[in-house]
């Protein structure tokens, strides 16, 4: 389950919505799909969606999820999605399935012809737009980096029929056994992005110093005011504000590089040929050279020894180098800049 959900540059609730019978959905006296049901809600909700009731408000959050409901009969968007895939492209197909769910309005599903599989995207507008979706797909894929071919697109209604790149991501795959072949893989094809994909060309957004700090405020607005309950004295707000400078300070000096901006284990999947297949670019800038580094070697959803994460990071270092994407100025800083970088992504 992808929780808490945000549509960048912000954290943001998929769907907040109070009446009187929130109670009941929270109580579990009835179902999501049949309150959604009983107020208006069907096909506004993502089928693949939790709710929940997070205070005494009367309200129901909804978060995505890759739990599939009984709501999908009643979803006007899936029936769009078929009729689409049927009439649209007169794609034939034997089974169609949830894939997955992401932090977003995003969800995936699975389609089956034989022994052939495809991915269809349901991003629906104006909460989503997959046009930098299929933009960076081919910048990608023209660098060299395996992605999810792109067969079909329908912009105006938000649906897009993928490449199946498969199930097993690098989460579920790494061991002791793995992990070094899966990092030496990720890594290398993190450098042939870097090098693959010019900023001068690309024309994506720049990851720049109001991002940086609207991303610190959201950390102190989210998780210590609301999520914590903290109410910083006059002394912590200005401590976490020169924090905040030293971090802002660090990613602007840092050479620019495309920068996928979630380059982890879950978005990184195992493929029968060259590792690894490469997932959720969408929110793809051009910004700090070690961003994309720490996002993998720092990952949320696994933890290294701190060796292990300093070779890689080495590694990593001298090919940035020799690559001349670095500088000795560069190669000086760089430990420090990964560091701070990793604090950054964390909070």
């Amino acid at each position: 389950m992808a929780w808490p959900s945000r549509e960048r540059p912000g954290i943001q609730i998929i769907k907040t919505h109070r009446c009187v019978g929130a109670g009941r959905l929270a109580a579990g006296v009835c179902g999501l799909a049949a309150w959604s049901s009983e107020n208006g809600l069907c096909g506004e909700i993502n089928p693949l969606s939790l709710a929940i009731l997070p205070n005494e408000n009367h309200s129901v959050r909804f978060f995505s999820s890759s739990t599939h409901t009984p709501m999908q009969s009643t979803d006007t968007r899936y029936q769009e999605l078929l009729d689409w895939l049927k009439t649209d492209l007169d794609h034939a197909f034997e089974s169609i399935e949830p894939a997955s769910a992401d932090a977003s309005f995003r969800r995936y599903f699975r389609v089956r012809s034989g022994e052939n599989t495809h991915i269809v995207m349901d991003a629906p507008p104006p909460r989503e737009n997959v046009r930098p979706f299929v933009k960076v797909a081919g910048l990608l894929s023209e660098a060299g980096v395996r992605t999810p071919a792109v067969h079909a697109v329908d912009a105006e209604r938000g649906f897009v029929l993928l490449g199946d790149l498969g199930n097993l991501n690098y989460l579920d795959a790494l061991s002791e056994e793995t992990v070094e072949a899966l990092y030496g893989d990720a890594l290398r094809a993190l450098l042939t992005l870097q090098q693959g994909v010019s900023q001068e060309t690309a024309e994506l957004p720049a990851y720049d110093e109001r991002l940086l700090r609207t991303e610190l405020g959201i950390f102190r607005e989210w998780f210590l005011e609301a999520w914590l309950g903290l109410d910083l004295s006059a002394r912590e707000a200005d401590i976490l504000g020169e924090a905040g400078e030293i971090l802002i300070e660090s990613a602007l000096e840092q050479p620019r590089v495309f920068v996928h901006r979630d380059y982890h284990s879950r978005n990184l999947m195992v493929l029968d040929g060259a590792n690894p297949g490469v997932l959720d670019f969408q929110d793809a800038v051009i910004g700090p050279i070690t961003y994309d580094l720490a996002s993998l070697l720092r990952d949320c959803y696994v933890d290294w020894p701190s060796h292990r994460v300093h070779a890689w990071r080495e590694t990593y270092r001298d090919a940035l180098r020799d690559a001349g994407l670095l500088d000795d100025r560069g190669v000086e800083r760089f430990n420090r800049w990964f560091d701070l970088m990793g604090m950054q992504r964390h909070i």
